[in-house]
């Protein structure tokens, strides 16, 4: 097969895939847009797809070659196929055209960035041939919606039922039982169990089951939905706590790697370093790990909106494909996130940032005062009072924004590091009542 013909293949699949994670367009995401579907893609498929990876597919990093046939299948499965080949039997050169014209790239002539792409691979055609497409576009619609919901009359909530059950009291890998009665449903109703906050990541369950169970591999917080079509008819809160620090590097294709408490916590410190990294077989050439460092609680009343956080950590390893040194600080919280990028000098001009609905672009902003030599300690600290926020690095103000979304609970800590990383020094006050990790 033509690179032109898989092209639009892939263009296909990428619609479903947006159609079924509900973030709008793909091309307005953003990184932290990509960390999240690189979550969803892994939550439903067992398989990693890196930020990297899910920009190329989707053009926002030039890339002149068609994505491996691991990454292919795994954008299959996400779509609701067994695999690559089995997507594209189940397809038609018309329909794999029609579903082109949702991406923008289509419509309009590249940016100087994107030559090469995928997406920038795909030729204009004229406008009758747009119009043949858009037949079977509508079809593909209206399937969608028939998917997704259902008109009708309104539900009894009341009629319903949904709690869970954690195995374990703290830790990961941590299995969770779903206990639900939906059968008020419909004969003709969908049922779904969503296990977080991003209800595109929800799973099919049958109508006339009560259980459903599923492993939760990381720390978080989550708020779990009984939803019947596209109602939410119940939900209720889900912690899984870390059970203190917890470090772990993501697998692509298997459970993440856990490291033992006593291997990564020192005297004043967490640090996995490049020689515990080699002790697991965890190459870090050409491309580092992904490194996640947890602290998830339950804190008790701390508000996102009024707080002073600090923290001091380093990465140290700099080679290869971890020039930048790229670290993203995540303060957890009920359905919302502050997400705040660290990374090597030279490397400002492509970082973003999420404070609780506020995001923030290098690209249209000054981010310089986040990059630093993070082969040393470097601090962090966070100053939070009625919304405004402020972002210190070393001392200096990085940065202040203002929030948007409503306030709500700070429940934990998530590091992320490209290969090693060492966190000390971190705490959580709010007036009088600190809280030392």
């Amino acid at each position: 097969m033509d690179n032109n013909s898989e092209i639009k293949y892939i263009q296909t699949c990428l619609a479903l895939a947006e159609v079924r994670l509900n973030r709008g367009p793909g091309s307005e995401w953003t990184s932290y847009d990509f960390e999240k579907v690189s979550d969803a893609i892994a939550e439903a498929t067992g398989v990693t797809l890196s930020v990297t990876t899910l920009k190329r597919l989707w053009g926002k990093v030039k890339y002149n070659n068609i994505p491996a046939t691991t990454t292919l299948n795994a954008l299959a499965q996400f779509a609701g196929y067994t695999d690559w080949r089995t997507f594209k039997l189940q397809q038609t050169p018309l329909s794999a055209v029609a579903a082109t014209t949702i991406q923008a790239p289509v419509f309009h002539e590249p940016a100087p960035e994107s030559q090469g792409t995928v997406p920038a691979l795909l030729k204009r055609s004229s406008w009758k041939y747009w119009l043949l497409a858009l037949i079977p576009l509508l079809g593909i619609f209206y399937l969608v919606l028939l998917s997704n919901g259902k008109p009708g009359i309104p539900l009894n909530i009341a009629a319903f039922q949904f709690s869970s059950n954690k195995i374990k009291t703290n830790g990961v890998p941590n299995s969770v039982i779903f206990n639900y009665d939906a059968a008020a449903a419909g004969s003709n109703d969908s049922v779904f169990i969503s296990q977080s906050w991003d209800v595109s990541r929800k799973m099919p369950v049958s109508r006339d089951e009560k259980t459903y169970s599923s492993i939760y591999y990381e720390p978080g917080y989550f708020r779990a939905k009984l939803i019947i079509n596209k109602q939410i008819v119940k939900e209720h809160d889900l912690m899984i706590s870390s059970g203190g620090w917890l470090a772990m590097v993501l697998n692509k294709n298997t459970s993440p790697v856990y490291f033992k408490s006593d291997e990564v916590l020192k005297d004043s410190f967490v640090d996995v370093s490049e020689a515990l990294l080699s002790h697991y077989n965890i190459p870090l050439l050409p491309a580092p790990p992904a490194l996640r460092i947890y602290n998830v609680q339950d804190l008790g009343d701390f508000k996102n909106d009024d707080f002073t956080f600090e923290t001091t950590l380093k990465s140290g390893f700099h080679q290869g494909a971890a020039a930048c040194q790229h670290v993203s600080v995540l303060l957890l919280c009920k359905n919302d996130v502050f997400m705040v990028p660290l990374c090597a000098k030279g490397c400002v001009g492509d970082i973003t940032m999420w404070v609780a609905g506020t995001y923030v672009n290098s690209k249209k902003s000054d981010l310089s005062r986040f990059g630093c030599d993070l082969d040393q300690w470097v601090t962090l600290r966070i100053e939070a009072h009625n919304r405004h926020v402020r972002f210190l690095v070393n001392g200096v103000t990085a940065c202040e924004v203002n929030t948007t979304h409503p306030p709500t609970d700070i429940v934990g800590l998530q590091y992320r590091f490209e290969g090693t990383g060492a966190v000390k020094d971190t705490w959580l006050r709010k007036g009088d009542r600190l809280v030392t990790f």
